[in-house]
């Protein structure tokens, strides 16, 4: 009787133990989950903590909801313009509907990144189509990719419930029949802005040496007035002190003014006067001789 009693116990254990755990379940943080009834969804988008469920007749399939990275394949696209640009991308994308994921891919992540990338090079494909390969490198890669980024995402959302958080391109090569074509329109294009850029800067050099010359034309303008001004007053002061110091004594004066003639006439040693005795240049000259009858 014991050992049945301690047998029944055990088994009673048992049953509750395989009962809890099949009933029981837990959904992670990181994930969501959907319960199923012998493959048809019963409940959807579970979320996380404990929850119970029907042994045997329910199952219960769990995704992960983080963000995950798709690295597409290298791809040709053709331009506006039909010239050939190699591109290297990903993609980051997210489980968001677990119902519509698991209806589409059956749960499985390869499957659903057979699914996306092909999308995602259609979608690359018209994007590339719509710009010219100026374009191209001009722009910055982020607004590149933001209408091929929405475009998807709707799609995907409904396709597959998962979310097209972000496309970038890693690389954008070019293939060596374009190659030397592209780099000599660029060197032509940055030659074109260095004489533009050199043409402004001889105008802007002109333009400066031109007010330079101008300044110095108005400056000694300036100057030469000044200067003819000082002088005009200088030489008024002058025939003022001269005409005062005549005042004061005119026979002086003019003694003094006649010996200065005498010195500028007499300097060189070929000098030669030809002059009336008794002209009044040899006034003093007279005055000084001794008389003849004295």
């Amino acid at each position: 009787m014991i050992n049945n009693r301690s047998l029944l116990i055990v088994g009673g254990i048992a049953a509750v133990a395989w009962l809890a755990s099949n009933s029981l379940y837990v959904v992670d943080e990181t994930e969501r989950a959907v319960k199923l009834r012998f493959g048809e969804v019963i409940e959807e988008n579970i979320q996380p903590g404990l929850h119970v469920k029907m042994p045997i007749a329910q199952t219960v399939r769990t995704f992960d909801t983080r963000l995950l990275t798709l690295d597409t394949d290298t791809s040709r696209y053709l331009t506006q313009e039909q010239k050939a640009v190699i591109v290297d991308s990903y993609v980051k994308w997210q489980v968001v509907n677990p119902t519509r994921y698991y209806e589409a891919t059956a749960g499985d992540e390869m499957m659903a990144t057979r699914l996306i990338q092909p999308r995602v090079d259609e979608s690359l494909r018209n994007q590339f189509g719509r710009l010219n390969l100026q374009q191209i490198i001009a722009e910055e890669r982020d607004d590149l990719m933001d209408g091929p980024t929405e475009e998807l995402d709707a799609l995907m959302r409904e396709e597959l419930g998962v979310a097209i958080r972000d496309i970038r391109i890693k690389r954008i090569d070019l293939p060596d029949d374009v190659s030397a074509a592209v780099y000599e329109r660029m060197r032509s294009e940055r030659e074109r802005e260095a004489r533009e850029w050199r043409a402004q800067g001889q105008e802007e050099a002109e333009r400066i040496r031109a007010n330079a010359d101008r300044r110095r034309q108005v400056l000694l303008a300036q100057a030469s007035e000044r200067a003819e001004t000082l002088r005009g007053e200088g030489d008024a002061q002058a025939a003022a002190i001269f005409s005062e110091a005549y005042g004061q004594d005119q026979e002086f004066f003019t003694f003094w003014r006649s010996l200065n003639a005498y010195r500028e006439s007499f300097a060189g040693d070929d000098n030669l006067l030809v002059l009336e005795p008794d002209s009044d240049f040899f006034r003093y000259l007279r005055s000084a001789m001794p008389d003849e009858d004295s």
